[in-house]
């Protein structure tokens, strides 16, 4: 299975729209998570519009609507895998620590919110951030409970 991770899309935001590149993963994608900040539920309905099914959780900066009906944090089983979700991961010093203290039962766990980029194995826990979908994004390939993620650069 193929997911697509993004975070922090932060729209809508004037005219920035996501980059081609990114939008083309995830239309091929056959699950999109969202790490939080989508910001409006009009643009989360964009992002359910292309096609595979979308989870994603609350960010800071969402409004009224999505701070309803997104949960802060959640885990998503995908195939045997799961993953945990969450916007604020807290501060950087100890964050790999207690992220795999909190999600005990997951095989990675996604999270936004500071816009950087993050690839790491720490104990149990794939960490991972997609950074900002207008430079780069994440490619998870999973098969049973294994784990792929590719830290994917964007142009524009």
């Amino acid at each position: 299975m193929r997911v697509a991770v993004v975070s922090d899309t932060h729209l809508p935001r004037g005219a920035r729209r996501l980059p081609e590149a990114c939008l083309a993963r995830l239309r091929a994608a056959d699950l999109i998570l969202h790490g939080g900040d989508v910001v409006a539920g009009s643009a989360l309905d964009e992002l359910r519009a292309l096609g595979p099914p979308v989870e994603a959780v609350c960010g800071n900066m969402d409004d009224a609507e999505l701070q309803r009906t997104l949960p802060v944090e959640r885990v998503v089983e995908v195939g045997e895998a799961r993953i945990g979700m969450l916007h604020i991961p807290g501060p950087a010093a100890g964050r790999e620590a207690r992220l795999a203290a909190r999600f005990p039962d997951c095989h990675a766990l996604v999270y936004g919110h500071t816009h950087i980029p993050q690839v790491e194995r720490f104990q149990h826990l794939w960490i991972l951030n997609p950074g900002s979908p207008t430079h780069t994004m994440l490619v998870l390939e999973i098969r049973g409970a294994r784990i792929v993620p590719e830290l994917v650069t964007l142009a524009g």
